[in-house]
């Protein structure tokens, strides 16, 4: 294949469109798209792409539409910068298709270490035996290193009925390109919610944070007052006039007189 400078800015702007999607570090990311032209010369097709947190214990793959539950993010906002990126990827094949005489329908991408590898593939998807969904579970046993156990029962029997249909698989319709990444950017979605955000995006965390904000000084306001209350409560009971406390002979003297005043009023 082919590869012109305009093709190597696309690459480069998905890569930076992945890191900024991206949350948290990771260790590798895989990314599938489509792309078909259907009636009208319209491009339609799917996206989808998972990545593995770097970190000894987090080794499940993250997929992309998890994202906004998993940190916080205003859902409908990232899923615009998803679309987004898959803007870039039809860029991409609109290139192909003006530089190629035979145009891919569906690509793997994989950023491992330090490497960018993209993977074109050209077979018919229009004639396939296997439903979007089913692609997606087969391309999930394929690149995500899953064991096939970690899959229920209904995926299993699909993997395995691959397997057995694909024992060779045809290389010749596959074409690779890869390529180093010199420098990761260091700023992602999350790290935005530091600065200014750009008006494209909003996060939900920075409103969760301020509400936070508003109920802590509620608190702090509550507990002034009480301690107010407490203090001038003090105040009233330290005013009250003492009793003078009474010696022996005038307490006997009070009863004597408590005494006679009871026998005066039964008289």
């Amino acid at each position: 294949m082919k590869t012109t400078p305009e093709m190597k800015r696309v690459y480069s702007n998905i890569q930076k469109q992945l890191f900024y999607l991206i949350p948290e570090k990771w260790d590798r990311i895989y990314l599938y798209a489509s792309v078909t032209q259907k009636i009208m010369n319209l491009e339609t097709g799917e996206l989808f792409f998972y990545y593995f947190p770097s970190g000894i214990l987090k080794k499940n793959p993250i997929n992309v539409y998890e994202i906004p539950n998993r940190f916080t993010l205003n859902e409908e906002e990232y899923i615009k910068l998803v679309e987004r990126l898959y803007q870039s990827i039809k860029e991409l094949w609109k290139l192909c298709k003006d530089t190629e005489e035979k145009v891919w329908t569906n690509i793997t991408i994989k950023l491992v270490g330090l490497k960018f590898e993209i993977e074109y593939h050209y077979d018919d998807l229009s004639i396939s035996p296997y439903s979007n969904i089913e692609r997606h579970i087969i391309w999930k046993y394929k690149y995500l290193d899953l064991p096939i156990d970690s899959f229920n029962r209904k995926d299993k029997k699909l993997i395995e009925k691959y397997l057995v249909e694909n024992v060779v698989e045809d290389l010749n319709d596959v074409v690779i390109y890869s390529e180093s990444i010199y420098k990761r950017p260091i700023k992602n979605i999350v790290d935005y919610n530091k600065a200014t955000p750009p008006q494209e995006f909003i996060l939900v965390e920075k409103e969760q944070e301020e509400q936070r904000e508003k109920e802590r000084r509620k608190i702090e306001e509550q507990r002034y007052t009480y301690l107010k209350k407490e203090k001038r409560g003090l105040k009233r009971i330290n005013k009250r006039p003492r009793e003078k406390e009474m010696t022996y002979v005038e307490q006997i003297e009070a009863q004597r007189k408590a005494v006679k005043s009871q026998i005066l009023n039964h008289l």
